[in-house]
Protein backbone atom coordinates (compact mmCIF):
# COMPACT_ATOMS: atom_id res chain seq x y z
CA UNK A 1 0.00 0.00 0.00
CA UNK A 2 1.12 3.15 -0.88
CA UNK A 3 2.23 6.25 1.60
CA UNK A 4 -0.33 8.46 0.01
CA UNK A 5 -3.07 5.77 -0.33
CA UNK A 6 -3.41 5.71 3.22
CA UNK A 7 -4.37 9.31 2.83
CA UNK A 8 -7.07 8.61 1.49
CA UNK A 9 -5.54 8.35 -2.22
CA UNK A 10 -5.90 5.27 -4.95
CA UNK A 11 -2.67 3.14 -5.55
CA UNK A 12 -3.10 0.58 -8.53
CA UNK A 13 0.11 1.24 -10.08
CA UNK A 14 2.95 -1.09 -9.80
CA UNK A 15 5.44 1.22 -7.61
CA UNK A 16 8.28 2.19 -10.76
CA UNK A 17 12.20 0.36 -10.41
CA UNK A 18 14.83 2.50 -10.34
CA UNK A 19 18.36 2.89 -8.68
CA UNK A 20 18.25 4.10 -4.89
CA UNK A 21 19.84 7.52 -5.58
CA UNK A 22 18.80 8.99 -2.78
CA UNK A 23 16.97 7.57 0.71
CA UNK A 24 13.99 5.20 -0.14
CA UNK A 25 10.48 5.62 0.70
CA UNK A 26 10.77 2.58 2.70
CA UNK A 27 13.73 3.77 4.72
CA UNK A 28 12.23 6.75 5.22
CA UNK A 29 9.06 4.92 6.62
CA UNK A 30 11.11 3.13 8.65
CA UNK A 31 12.80 5.62 10.82
CA UNK A 32 9.35 6.97 11.55
CA UNK A 33 8.07 5.25 15.23
CA UNK A 34 5.40 3.08 15.31
CA UNK A 35 1.68 4.77 15.75
CA UNK A 36 2.65 8.02 14.10
CA UNK A 37 -0.31 8.91 11.70
CA UNK A 38 0.40 8.87 7.76
CA UNK A 39 0.26 12.31 7.89
CA UNK A 40 2.52 12.95 9.17
CA UNK A 41 4.62 10.31 7.68
CA UNK A 42 4.04 12.29 3.96
CA UNK A 43 5.21 15.77 5.70
CA UNK A 44 8.06 14.30 6.05
CA UNK A 45 8.40 12.73 2.53
CA UNK A 46 7.54 16.26 1.13
CA UNK A 47 10.92 17.45 3.77
CA UNK A 48 12.93 15.14 2.39
CA UNK A 49 12.15 16.10 -1.37
CA UNK A 50 12.67 19.75 -0.33
CA UNK A 51 15.49 19.54 0.77
CA UNK A 52 16.88 17.16 -1.92
CA UNK A 53 15.63 20.25 -4.30
CA UNK A 54 17.92 22.75 -2.76
CA UNK A 55 20.47 20.91 -4.39
CA UNK A 56 18.99 21.86 -7.71
CA UNK A 57 17.65 24.88 -8.23
CA UNK A 58 19.45 27.93 -7.23
CA UNK A 59 17.54 30.20 -4.76
CA UNK A 60 19.01 33.74 -5.23
CA UNK A 61 17.91 33.58 -9.19
CA UNK A 62 14.12 32.36 -7.97
CA UNK A 63 13.12 36.88 -8.09
CA UNK A 64 14.55 37.03 -11.20
CA UNK A 65 12.24 35.00 -13.58
CA UNK A 66 8.72 34.94 -13.91
CA UNK A 67 6.50 32.68 -11.51
CA UNK A 68 5.25 30.08 -14.39
CA UNK A 69 8.96 30.05 -15.03
CA UNK A 70 10.50 29.06 -11.79
CA UNK A 71 7.27 26.65 -11.31
CA UNK A 72 7.83 24.83 -14.39
CA UNK A 73 12.18 24.22 -13.14
CA UNK A 74 10.73 23.23 -9.78
CA UNK A 75 7.91 20.40 -11.21
CA UNK A 76 10.72 19.14 -13.37
CA UNK A 77 13.15 18.96 -10.42
CA UNK A 78 10.82 17.43 -7.68
CA UNK A 79 9.75 14.29 -10.72
CA UNK A 80 13.33 13.80 -11.11
CA UNK A 81 13.87 13.95 -7.28
CA UNK A 82 11.04 11.01 -6.91
CA UNK A 83 12.24 8.96 -9.50
CA UNK A 84 15.91 8.54 -7.95
CA UNK A 85 13.89 6.69 -5.23
CA UNK A 86 12.34 3.68 -5.05
CA UNK A 87 8.78 4.82 -6.43
CA UNK A 88 5.67 4.05 -4.26
CA UNK A 89 3.60 6.67 -5.85
CA UNK A 90 1.12 6.74 -8.47
CA UNK A 91 0.93 9.32 -11.20
CA UNK A 92 -1.92 11.43 -9.40
CA UNK A 93 -0.33 11.33 -6.15
CA UNK A 94 3.06 12.55 -7.76
CA UNK A 95 1.73 15.41 -9.37
CA UNK A 96 0.09 16.12 -5.69
CA UNK A 97 3.63 16.16 -4.80
CA UNK A 98 4.56 18.44 -7.17
CA UNK A 99 1.65 20.81 -6.89
CA UNK A 100 2.24 20.79 -2.87
CA UNK A 101 6.37 21.64 -3.18
CA UNK A 102 5.06 24.42 -5.71
CA UNK A 103 3.33 26.07 -3.07
CA UNK A 104 6.06 25.62 -0.49
CA UNK A 105 8.62 27.50 -2.52
CA UNK A 106 6.29 30.54 -2.77
CA UNK A 107 5.14 30.04 0.48
CA UNK A 108 7.39 29.38 3.69
CA UNK A 109 9.41 26.93 1.93
CA UNK A 110 10.61 23.63 4.34
CA UNK A 111 8.46 25.13 7.08
CA UNK A 112 5.34 24.52 4.82
CA UNK A 113 4.85 20.79 5.69
CA UNK A 114 5.16 21.53 9.80
CA UNK A 115 2.97 24.59 9.57
CA UNK A 116 -0.13 21.94 7.73
CA UNK A 117 0.85 19.60 10.46
CA UNK A 118 -1.91 20.18 13.25
CA UNK A 119 -0.25 18.47 15.65
CA UNK A 120 2.37 20.11 15.78
CA UNK A 121 1.96 23.69 18.45
CA UNK A 122 5.72 25.12 18.03
CA UNK A 123 8.45 25.34 15.64
CA UNK A 124 11.70 25.69 16.85
CA UNK A 125 14.91 27.04 14.49
CA UNK A 126 17.82 26.38 15.48
CA UNK A 127 19.68 27.48 12.80
CA UNK A 128 19.61 26.53 8.97
CA UNK A 129 20.08 22.73 9.47
CA UNK A 130 18.54 22.09 12.98
CA UNK A 131 15.04 22.87 13.04
CA UNK A 132 12.59 21.07 15.97
CA UNK A 133 8.93 21.08 16.73
CA UNK A 134 6.67 20.45 19.54
CA UNK A 135 3.91 17.89 19.70
CA UNK A 136 1.56 17.13 22.79
CA UNK A 137 4.02 19.33 24.74
CA UNK A 138 7.24 17.38 23.97
CA UNK A 139 10.17 18.36 21.82
CA UNK A 140 11.38 16.70 18.60
CA UNK A 141 14.00 16.91 16.11
CA UNK A 142 12.82 17.32 12.28
CA UNK A 143 14.33 16.29 9.26
CA UNK A 144 13.61 19.49 8.04
CA UNK A 145 16.55 21.89 6.99
CA UNK A 146 17.20 24.95 4.96
CA UNK A 147 19.65 25.20 2.59
CA UNK A 148 21.83 27.88 4.23
CA UNK A 149 21.78 30.92 6.43
CA UNK A 150 20.83 32.66 3.26
CA UNK A 151 18.33 30.80 2.62
CA UNK A 152 16.68 30.86 6.31
CA UNK A 153 17.12 34.96 6.17
CA UNK A 154 14.80 35.23 3.14
CA UNK A 155 12.46 33.22 4.82
CA UNK A 156 12.50 35.74 8.26
CA UNK A 157 12.66 38.88 5.91
CA UNK A 158 9.36 37.57 4.26
CA UNK A 159 7.45 36.90 7.24
CA UNK A 160 8.57 40.35 9.16
CA UNK A 161 7.57 42.16 6.09
CA UNK A 162 4.56 41.11 5.66
CA UNK A 163 3.39 42.56 8.87
CA UNK A 164 5.39 45.80 8.28
CA UNK A 165 8.57 45.70 10.29
CA UNK A 166 12.16 44.51 9.42
CA UNK A 167 15.05 42.59 10.71
CA UNK A 168 19.11 43.83 10.24
CA UNK A 169 21.52 44.34 11.86
CA UNK A 170 20.32 47.46 13.67
CA UNK A 171 17.28 45.80 14.40
CA UNK A 172 18.67 41.70 15.07
CA UNK A 173 15.31 41.05 17.16
CA UNK A 174 12.00 41.18 15.80
CA UNK A 175 8.09 39.87 16.53
CA UNK A 176 5.86 39.42 13.92
CA UNK A 177 2.79 37.07 13.09
CA UNK A 178 1.73 34.74 10.12
CA UNK A 179 -1.38 35.45 8.41
CA UNK A 180 -3.16 32.50 10.50
CA UNK A 181 -1.98 34.48 13.66
CA UNK A 182 0.87 31.96 14.80
CA UNK A 183 3.02 34.45 16.43
CA UNK A 184 7.34 34.36 15.37
CA UNK A 185 9.71 35.50 17.09
CA UNK A 186 13.24 36.26 15.32
CA UNK A 187 16.86 36.86 16.25
CA UNK A 188 20.03 36.99 13.65
CA UNK A 189 23.32 38.25 14.21
CA UNK A 190 25.40 39.34 15.85
CA UNK A 191 23.46 38.61 18.43
CA UNK A 192 22.52 35.34 17.68
CA UNK A 193 26.17 33.37 17.32
CA UNK A 194 25.10 30.39 15.22
CA UNK A 195 23.13 32.25 12.48
CA UNK A 196 19.61 33.03 11.98
CA UNK A 197 17.25 31.78 14.68
CA UNK A 198 13.37 31.67 14.48
CA UNK A 199 10.64 30.49 17.28
CA UNK A 200 7.09 29.96 15.94
CA UNK A 201 4.25 29.34 18.64
CA UNK A 202 1.24 27.82 16.67
CA UNK A 203 -2.46 28.73 16.70
CA UNK A 204 -4.95 26.87 15.80
CA UNK A 205 -7.01 28.30 13.03
CA UNK A 206 -10.01 27.52 14.72
CA UNK A 207 -9.68 28.78 18.41
CA UNK A 208 -9.73 26.28 21.06
CA UNK A 209 -13.03 26.08 22.76
CA UNK A 210 -14.19 25.36 26.72
CA UNK A 211 -15.18 22.13 25.45
CA UNK A 212 -11.51 21.13 23.65
CA UNK A 213 -9.88 22.73 27.54
CA UNK A 214 -11.87 19.98 28.87
CA UNK A 215 -11.07 17.07 26.64
CA UNK A 216 -7.53 17.73 27.14
CA UNK A 217 -7.54 18.16 30.89
CA UNK A 218 -6.46 21.86 31.25
CA UNK A 219 -10.08 22.97 33.10
CA UNK A 220 -12.78 20.67 34.42
CA UNK A 221 -16.22 21.81 33.66
CA UNK A 222 -17.08 23.08 36.87
CA UNK A 223 -14.05 25.69 36.75
CA UNK A 224 -15.71 27.08 32.52
CA UNK A 225 -18.92 27.29 34.36
CA UNK A 226 -16.86 29.61 36.88
CA UNK A 227 -15.09 31.34 34.62
CA UNK A 228 -17.76 32.00 32.36
CA UNK A 229 -19.53 33.57 35.21
CA UNK A 230 -16.71 35.14 36.45
CA UNK A 231 -16.51 36.66 32.78
CA UNK A 232 -19.99 37.68 33.02
CA UNK A 233 -19.86 39.33 36.11
CA UNK A 234 -17.28 41.60 34.58
CA UNK A 235 -14.49 40.83 37.48
CA UNK A 236 -11.34 41.76 36.37
CA UNK A 237 -8.57 38.91 35.17
CA UNK A 238 -5.17 38.43 35.91
CA UNK A 239 -3.92 35.22 34.25
CA UNK A 240 -0.49 33.94 34.82
CA UNK A 241 1.85 31.46 33.45
CA UNK A 242 5.39 30.08 32.47
CA UNK A 243 6.27 30.37 28.79
CA UNK A 244 3.63 27.74 26.88
CA UNK A 245 1.56 27.24 29.81
CA UNK A 246 -1.43 28.28 27.48
CA UNK A 247 -2.02 32.29 29.02
CA UNK A 248 -3.14 33.25 25.71
CA UNK A 249 -5.53 30.34 25.26
CA UNK A 250 -7.26 30.94 27.98
CA UNK A 251 -7.11 34.32 27.52
CA UNK A 252 -8.48 33.68 24.18
CA UNK A 253 -11.45 31.61 25.64
CA UNK A 254 -12.43 33.26 28.82
CA UNK A 255 -12.81 36.85 25.95
CA UNK A 256 -15.63 34.49 24.03
CA UNK A 257 -17.64 34.77 27.42
CA UNK A 258 -17.93 38.73 27.14
CA UNK A 259 -22.05 39.45 25.90
CA UNK A 260 -21.94 40.35 22.28
CA UNK A 261 -23.01 43.66 22.78
CA UNK A 262 -19.93 44.87 24.73
CA UNK A 263 -17.21 47.04 23.03
CA UNK A 264 -14.09 44.94 23.35
CA UNK A 265 -10.83 46.72 23.13
CA UNK A 266 -7.74 44.18 22.52
CA UNK A 267 -4.07 45.69 22.87
CA UNK A 268 -1.24 43.17 21.48
CA UNK A 269 2.47 42.97 20.73
CA UNK A 270 1.81 40.88 17.82
CA UNK A 271 -2.15 40.53 17.26
CA UNK A 272 -3.15 36.92 17.65
CA UNK A 273 -6.42 37.08 19.80
CA UNK A 274 -9.03 35.08 17.83
CA UNK A 275 -12.32 37.04 19.61
CA UNK A 276 -15.88 36.11 17.81
CA UNK A 277 -17.61 39.20 19.02
CA UNK A 278 -18.98 41.83 16.56
CA UNK A 279 -17.48 44.87 17.89
CA UNK A 280 -14.08 44.34 18.29
CA UNK A 281 -11.18 46.72 17.91
CA UNK A 282 -7.52 45.20 17.63
CA UNK A 283 -4.62 47.31 18.49
CA UNK A 284 -1.17 45.91 18.36
CA UNK A 285 2.27 48.24 18.90
CA UNK A 286 4.58 49.52 16.44
CA UNK A 287 8.87 49.44 16.55
CA UNK A 288 10.49 52.19 15.69
CA UNK A 289 11.07 53.22 12.20
CA UNK A 290 15.01 53.34 10.54
CA UNK A 291 15.70 56.56 12.00
CA UNK A 292 14.29 55.55 15.67
CA UNK A 293 11.27 57.39 15.55
CA UNK A 294 7.65 56.22 15.64
CA UNK A 295 7.59 53.83 18.09
CA UNK A 296 4.27 53.00 19.92
CA UNK A 297 4.14 50.89 23.12
CA UNK A 298 1.74 48.62 24.79
CA UNK A 299 1.25 51.50 27.22
CA UNK A 300 0.50 54.11 24.95
CA UNK A 301 -1.99 51.82 23.22
CA UNK A 302 -3.51 51.52 26.58
CA UNK A 303 -3.86 55.18 27.61
CA UNK A 304 -5.46 55.81 23.98
CA UNK A 305 -7.96 52.75 24.51
CA UNK A 306 -9.32 54.88 27.66
CA UNK A 307 -10.44 57.37 25.28
CA UNK A 308 -11.79 55.00 22.95
CA UNK A 309 -15.20 54.63 25.54
CA UNK A 310 -14.47 50.44 25.84
CA UNK A 311 -16.36 48.03 27.74
CA UNK A 312 -13.49 46.10 28.22
CA UNK A 313 -9.96 46.15 27.62
CA UNK A 314 -8.03 42.89 27.07
CA UNK A 315 -4.10 43.06 27.20
CA UNK A 316 -2.40 40.29 25.48
CA UNK A 317 0.31 40.88 28.02
CA UNK A 318 1.83 42.89 30.47
CA UNK A 319 5.38 43.58 30.54
CA UNK A 320 6.36 46.92 31.41
CA UNK A 321 4.94 50.24 32.40
CA UNK A 322 1.78 49.65 31.28
CA UNK A 323 0.76 47.45 34.21
CA UNK A 324 0.23 50.36 36.02
CA UNK A 325 -2.29 52.16 33.23
CA UNK A 326 -4.25 48.75 33.23
CA UNK A 327 -4.58 48.99 37.12
CA UNK A 328 -6.03 52.51 37.01
CA UNK A 329 -8.43 51.31 33.89
CA UNK A 330 -9.43 48.60 35.86
CA UNK A 331 -9.86 51.29 39.07
CA UNK A 332 -12.18 53.25 37.12
CA UNK A 333 -15.16 52.02 35.81
CA UNK A 334 -13.52 49.79 33.24
CA UNK A 335 -14.24 46.33 35.46
CA UNK A 336 -14.22 43.08 33.47
CA UNK A 337 -10.78 43.80 32.01
CA UNK A 338 -8.53 40.60 31.39
CA UNK A 339 -4.51 40.84 30.77
CA UNK A 340 -1.84 37.80 31.57
CA UNK A 341 1.69 37.69 32.93
CA UNK A 342 4.89 35.53 33.14
CA UNK A 343 5.10 34.31 36.81
CA UNK A 344 5.27 30.97 38.00
CA UNK A 345 2.44 31.51 40.72
CA UNK A 346 -0.08 33.86 41.99
CA UNK A 347 1.67 35.40 44.24
CA UNK A 348 4.96 35.84 42.11
CA UNK A 349 2.46 37.42 39.17
CA UNK A 350 1.26 40.69 41.76
CA UNK A 351 4.97 41.13 42.68
CA UNK A 352 5.68 41.13 38.96
CA UNK A 353 3.29 43.70 38.87
CA UNK A 354 4.07 45.77 40.96
CA UNK A 355 7.81 45.93 39.57
CA UNK A 356 6.30 46.79 36.32
CA UNK A 357 4.26 49.71 37.74
CA UNK A 358 7.38 51.03 39.11
CA UNK A 359 8.92 50.92 34.90
CA UNK A 360 6.16 53.67 34.41
CA UNK A 361 8.63 55.89 35.60
CA UNK A 362 6.25 57.67 38.60
CA UNK A 363 7.52 58.51 41.91
CA UNK A 364 4.63 56.24 43.46
CA UNK A 365 4.98 55.11 47.42
CA UNK A 366 4.99 51.38 47.49
CA UNK A 367 1.97 50.84 49.52
CA UNK A 368 -0.14 52.98 46.69
CA UNK A 369 0.57 50.28 44.02
CA UNK A 370 0.03 47.61 46.01
CA UNK A 371 -3.14 49.43 47.23
CA UNK A 372 -3.82 49.73 43.37
CA UNK A 373 -3.40 45.84 42.61
CA UNK A 374 -5.85 44.87 45.64
CA UNK A 375 -8.79 47.22 44.34
CA UNK A 376 -8.24 46.50 41.08
CA UNK A 377 -7.31 42.63 40.45
CA UNK A 378 -10.15 40.10 41.63
CA UNK A 379 -9.19 37.16 40.21
CA UNK A 380 -5.72 35.75 39.60
CA UNK A 381 -5.91 32.61 37.47
CA UNK A 382 -2.25 30.12 37.18
CA UNK A 383 -1.03 27.49 34.91
CA UNK A 384 1.58 25.41 34.46
CA UNK A 385 3.08 22.80 31.82
CA UNK A 386 3.61 20.06 33.44
CA UNK A 387 6.44 17.26 33.13
CA UNK A 388 4.00 15.08 30.62
CA UNK A 389 3.80 18.34 28.50
CA UNK A 390 -0.31 18.85 29.78
CA UNK A 391 -1.48 22.68 30.29
CA UNK A 392 -2.88 22.60 33.29
CA UNK A 393 -4.93 24.95 35.41
CA UNK A 394 -2.77 24.44 39.00
CA UNK A 395 -4.43 27.69 41.25
CA UNK A 396 -7.44 30.24 40.93
CA UNK A 397 -6.95 32.68 43.62
CA UNK A 398 -9.20 35.87 45.11
CA UNK A 399 -7.75 38.87 45.76
CA UNK A 400 -9.44 39.73 49.14
CA UNK A 401 -7.81 43.41 49.70
CA UNK A 402 -4.42 44.86 51.96
CA UNK A 403 -3.71 43.94 55.35
CA UNK A 404 -0.66 46.36 56.57
CA UNK A 405 1.71 45.94 53.65
CA UNK A 406 0.47 42.95 51.88
CA UNK A 407 -1.97 42.48 49.35
CA UNK A 408 -4.18 39.32 50.52
CA UNK A 409 -5.11 36.75 48.27
CA UNK A 410 -6.90 33.39 49.11
CA UNK A 411 -6.81 30.01 47.12
CA UNK A 412 -10.09 28.87 45.91
CA UNK A 413 -9.35 25.76 43.63
CA UNK A 414 -5.80 24.57 43.80
CA UNK A 415 -3.82 21.47 41.65
CA UNK A 416 -3.72 18.50 44.30
CA UNK A 417 -0.88 15.94 42.41
CA UNK A 418 -0.80 12.40 43.32
CA UNK A 419 2.31 10.84 41.54
CA UNK A 420 3.88 10.02 38.33
CA UNK A 421 2.70 7.01 36.00
CA UNK A 422 5.35 4.34 34.47
CA UNK A 423 4.65 6.43 31.16
CA UNK A 424 5.37 9.56 32.62
CA UNK A 425 1.79 10.79 32.88
CA UNK A 426 1.31 13.01 35.75
CA UNK A 427 -1.38 11.86 37.84
CA UNK A 428 -3.05 15.18 39.83
CA UNK A 429 -6.93 16.52 39.98
CA UNK A 430 -8.29 20.05 40.82
CA UNK A 431 -9.87 20.69 43.59
CA UNK A 432 -12.02 23.20 46.00
CA UNK A 433 -10.12 24.34 48.85
CA UNK A 434 -13.69 25.10 50.62
CA UNK A 435 -13.22 28.84 51.11
CA UNK A 436 -16.53 30.48 49.30
CA UNK A 437 -15.29 33.52 47.37
CA UNK A 438 -16.45 36.95 48.34
CA UNK A 439 -17.18 37.62 44.62
CA UNK A 440 -20.08 35.14 45.08
CA UNK A 441 -22.10 37.88 46.73
CA UNK A 442 -21.46 39.60 43.23
CA UNK A 443 -22.81 37.28 41.25
CA UNK A 444 -25.60 36.54 43.04
CA UNK A 445 -26.30 40.12 42.48
CA UNK A 446 -26.09 39.69 39.07
CA UNK A 447 -28.32 36.64 38.83
CA UNK A 448 -25.70 34.46 38.49
CA UNK A 449 -26.44 31.34 40.37
CA UNK A 450 -23.62 28.59 40.63
CA UNK A 451 -23.79 25.37 42.17
CA UNK A 452 -23.78 25.37 45.87
CA UNK A 453 -21.20 22.58 46.45
CA UNK A 454 -19.15 24.12 43.87
CA UNK A 455 -16.62 25.41 46.44
CA UNK A 456 -17.20 22.21 48.70
CA UNK A 457 -13.65 20.96 49.63
CA UNK A 458 -13.31 17.21 48.90
CA UNK A 459 -13.99 14.54 52.09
Amino acid sequence: MGLLERLGGKSDEAPAKSEDLAPTVEAAVSRIETGRSAEIEYQELKSRVHNRLFELIDLVKLSTVSEERVREDIAIATRRILDEQHELLTLEERERVVKEIQDEVFGLGPLEPLLADPTVSDILVNGYNSVYVERSGRIEPTITRFKDNAHLMRVIEKIVSNVGRRVDEMNPMVDARLDDGSRVNAIIPPLALDGPSMSIRRFSVDPLTPDDLIASGTLTPQIVELMQAITSCCLNVLISGGTGAGKTTLLNVMSGFIPNNERIVTIEDSAELQLKQDHVVRLETRPANLEGEGRITSRDLVINSLRMRPDRIVVGEVRGGEAFDMLQAMNTGHDGSLTTVHANTGRDALSRIENMCAMAGLDIPQRAIRQQIGSAIEVVIQLERLSDGTRRLTSLSEITGMESEVVTMQEIFRLERHGVEEDGTVLADLVATGIRPRFVEKLRQRGIQLPTDLFDAPI
